[in-house]
C-alpha cells in the first residue's frame, strides 16, 4: 500500500491545495494531508481550525486523512509509516526550493520519495499568502478558495482587528 503524505500550512486552504489533494488521492491508495505547525510563521488559522476546516472540505474522500505536526516531515512520515511526498509546483521558482528539501529529504531517510505535480493552469498564480492579502482589504477571495471558507477567512479578519 502506498501512504503519501501531502504537507503543508493551509493558511487557509486554496482551490490550488484542493486540486493536489484530488489529483493525489487518485493517484496513491492512503493520502495523509500533513498540516504543519510552523512555529516560525504567524497563521491566521490555529492548527486546529486548519484541520477541521480540511477535514470539512475532504470528507467525501474515503483514501484521505488530515493531521497536524511539527518538526521534521520525514520524521512524522516514519511515524504513520509514509514513503511518498506530494509537492505542488506552480513555477520554476517552486522547483529549485522543492528540489533541495526533496534531496535533503531523501538524505535523511533514503526510504523517502517526492513526487511532484504540477498545478492546473488554472491555479498557477495562487497561494494562501495571496488570499489573505486580498482577504485583508475586503477583496473578493470567492475565486480561490472553497466556497465554504469565503466567510470565515472574512470572519478571522475582522476578529482580528479587534
Amino acid at each position: 500500500m502506498k501512504r503519501a503524505i501531502y504537507p503543508g500550512s493551509f493558511d487557509p486552504v486554496t482551490n490550488g491545495h484542493m486540486d493536489i489533494i484530488v489529483r493525489s488521492a487518485d493517484i496513491v491508495d492512503e493520502l495523509v494531508v500533513g498540516v504543519l505547525n510552523n512555529h516560525a510563521k504567524n497563521p491566521l488559522f490555529s492548527v486546529d481550525e486548519r484541520v477541521s476546516m480540511l477535514k470539512e472540505i475532504t470528507k467525501d474522500f474515503p483514501n484521505v486523512t488530515i493531521a497536524s505536526f511539527d518538526g521534521l516531515l520525514v520524521d512524522f512520515m516514519e511515524e504513520i509509516q509514509a514513503t511518498l511526498i506530494i509537492r505542488g509546483l506552480r513555477a520554476v521558482t517552486d522547483f529549485e526550493y522543492e528540489l533541495q528539501i526533496a534531496q535533503t529529504n531523501h538524505i535523511v531517510n533514503p526510504k523517502v520519495e517526492t513526487i511532484f505535480l504540477t498545478t492546473s493552469l488554472n491555479y498557477s498564480y495562487l497561494s494562501s499568502t495571496i488570499v489573505k492579502e486580498i482577504a485583508s482589504y475586503g477583496g473578493d477571495i470567492s475565486k480561490f478558495v472553497p466556497v465554504q471558507f469565503v466567510d470565515r477567512i472574512y470572519k478571522k479578519y475582522k476578529e482580528c482587528e479587534l
